[in-house]
């Protein structure tokens, strides 16, 4: 069995000292060799080019560079400097003279290069057929479709050929592949992964997606590849996401209503389905029903709206000029976006104005959506005779998201009965990456763990904080506790009850003299361990909050029972002059029970 990629393992075999940068490659020039029977490449670096760049790692600290060593593979439609960028035609290439951003970032960070990857022309199409380079073919089963347009990315982490690449994400582009190969497939909020140097498809909606074995890899590329870019106007940065829903106990989930699940009569997929809705469940989620049907209203505006219109313009001097030479699926739906007038165009923005509306209303009451990736999978003959229907289908969960402005991550989620792989998406509002990726990194855990088209265990990674989470916990001792009276001043904020505590037992506890506060102070001996309540709140509301409170109270480190320092209610030492003791309570719920009897 091939050693597993596995951004961990390699990360561990190097600290180790038992594996090079250059001896992997020289260990990867002998996987790929002289056969690409899947249609995955259509460049690729030399030997030594490959050898340069390890050599270039030599001497060099892995602390320092977040994917030291690390072999990638990317979508032949976003630039790598001195191999022809063809988007999927050769009649179209160019050779650019620098990277895309988002391969530079890479690059410095001490990930490898290996080549170009096959995709559907001009990244049209969610099956991976519809490419002059030939149909790439799935890694599990080569009769049938590796989902696309960014096949050759995803069969090439699929087949343990590199670690992570690079696909784009317009329509499906960066899930369904996923799904089909047994990858995680993470379609960042749009604009946090620049698109400068990427062929676009419809460049108000494209966004740059990753292809993993693990979701704490995807998340680790992530974290080096986003970021703002001045020279893309689409770009912006990723914000704080907040709650953390990927990593806490508790959280709420969506679920397509029956009549808005299709399957396309594939009675295995949907078993499949309902087993990731009961895993969700086992993991703390609590299911809630969602109307789908805004959201597929949304996903018709995509093929049937002006966003055509946005891919025959990203190419229209080339396709005007020599149409023959676009592949015919392709040609046929790009040669629909000439006609559409400047007025259909705003009717159709005032429809997905209207329907976003709708479809935002929905996250008021989940914090994330659950939804097969694709329905169900075709052999590639089967898609080659009927390409733009079964095309259709397959995007039926997945083209609504870039229109809405929503991340995305699919994650494996089990087999049918003939080996080939099924996948689920989960969804979120923009900016909600870290919990996206820390769930699907439980739920593939929970399914077991297996990577790619071989069985390898899922390494238990480090926990990751590499994405920021915008938010403070905060400990409260007083008034601010669930169910009294200031208690909606966190409330108001957002903030949410992460869990009851104890604080270390370091300190005393006070009843102030007007009866309506504690003071809590630390102290070197005789202290106890009070309750308390942790809060997580919104740092954009953190100083409004501190604002409000009243000497002599105020926010400082708060030590909890179990080691853990948050911010906290303390008090000054004057204040508790004249105040009561009522440390021996433990809290102040005890002492108001007390104090004010029923």
């Amino acid at each position: 069995m091939k050693p597993s990629l596995d951004i961990a393992t390699l990360r561990q075999r190097y600290q180790s000292g038992e594996l090079t940068p250059l001896a992997l490659v020289d260990d990867l020039l002998g996987r790929l060799g002289s056969e690409d029977s899947h249609a995955i490449w259509i460049s690729r670096l030399d030997a030594d080019t490959l050898r340069a760049y390890a050599r270039k790692l030599e001497g060099q600290d892995i602390a320092i560079l977040p994917l030291y060593g690390i072999p990638f593979a990317i979508k032949d439609n976003i630039d790598l400097a001195g191999l022809p960028t063809t988007a999927g035609c050769p009649e179209y290439a160019y050779t650019p003279e620098r990277h895309a951003t988002v391969v530079a970032r890479l690059i410095d960070a001490g990930a490898i290069p290996l080549g170009k990857t096959n995709l559907d022309q001009f990244a049209t199409g969610l099956n991976g057929t519809r490419s002059p380079y030939g149909a790439c073919r799935n890694a599990f089963n080569p009769d049938f479709i590796s989902g696309g347009s960014s096949s050759g990315s995803a069969v090439a982490v699929a087949l343990g050929l590199v670690s992570f690449s690079l696909g784009t994400d317009t329509a499906g582009s960066g899930r369904v592949p996923a799904a089909f190969n047994q990858l995680v497939g993470h379609k960042p909020s749009c604009g946090a992964l620049s698109t400068r140097g990427v062929v676009p498809a419809c460049r108000s909606l494209d966004a740059v997606s990753i292809f993993a074995l693990t979701a704490e890899d995807a998340e680790r590329v992530l974290a080096v590849a986003a970021g703002f870019d001045a020279e893309d106007e689409y770009s912006r940065p990723l914000a704080p996401h907040g709650f953390d829903f990927g990593r806490a106990p508790g959280f709420r989930f969506g679920v397509p209503m029956q009549k808005d699940l299709e399957f396309f009569g594939n009675a295995e997929a949907e078993q499949l389905f309902g087993e990731a809705v009961a895993r969700m469940t086992s993991l703390g989620g609590t299911p809630v029903e969602v109307d789908l049907a805004p959201f597929l209203d949304t996903a018709h505006l995509l093929y049937g709206g002006p966003w055509v219109a946005e891919r025959y313009l990203a190419i229209r001097d080339f396709f005007d000029a020599q149409p023959e030479n676009v592949f015919p699926p392709v040609r046929e739906i790009i040669a629909g976006g000439r006609d559409i007038s400047a007025a259909d165009t705003f009717a159709h923005l005032y429809t997905l104005r209207s329907l976003k509306r709708i479809c935002d209303a929905v996250w008021n009451d989940i914090d994330v959506m659950l939804t097969p990736t694709a329905g169900t999978i075709y052999r590639v003959d089967e898609m080659q005779a009927d390409p733009i229907r079964l095309n259709a289908n397959l995007g039926y969960y997945t083209n609504f998201m870039n229109l809405l402005d929503l991340a995305a991550t699919a994650v494996p989620a089990g087999f049918q009965n003939d080996g080939l792989p099924f996948g689920v998406t989960l969804v979120a509002p923009p900016h909600q990456d870290g919990p996206l990726l820390h769930l699907a990194s439980r739920m593939q855990q929970a399914l077991g763990g297996k990577l790619g088209a071989a069985d390898h265990a899922l390494p238990l990674a480090e926990k990751l904080n590499l994405l920021p989470d915008g938010q403070v916990r905060v400990a409260v001792v007083g008034a601010h506790l669930s169910g009294l009276p200031l208690n909606h001043q966190l409330t108001e904020r957002n903030a949410r009850l992460v869990g009851a505590a104890q604080t270390a037992p370091t300190y005393r506890f006070y009843a102030l003299p007007d009866g309506k506060r504690p003071g809590l102070i630390k102290v070197e001996a005789g202290g106890a361990s009070i309750a308390c309540e942790v809060w997580e709140m919104p740092s954009s509301q953190f100083g409004s909050f501190v604002a409000g409170i009243p000497a002599p109270l105020g926010i400082g480190k708060l030590e909890l029972a179990d080691g853990s320092v948050v911010s906290g209610f303390i008090c000054e030492g004057i204040g508790v002059a004249d105040a009561k003791d009522i440390t021996a309570f433990g809290g102040w719920r005890a002492w108001c029970r007390v104090s004010t009897p029923d």
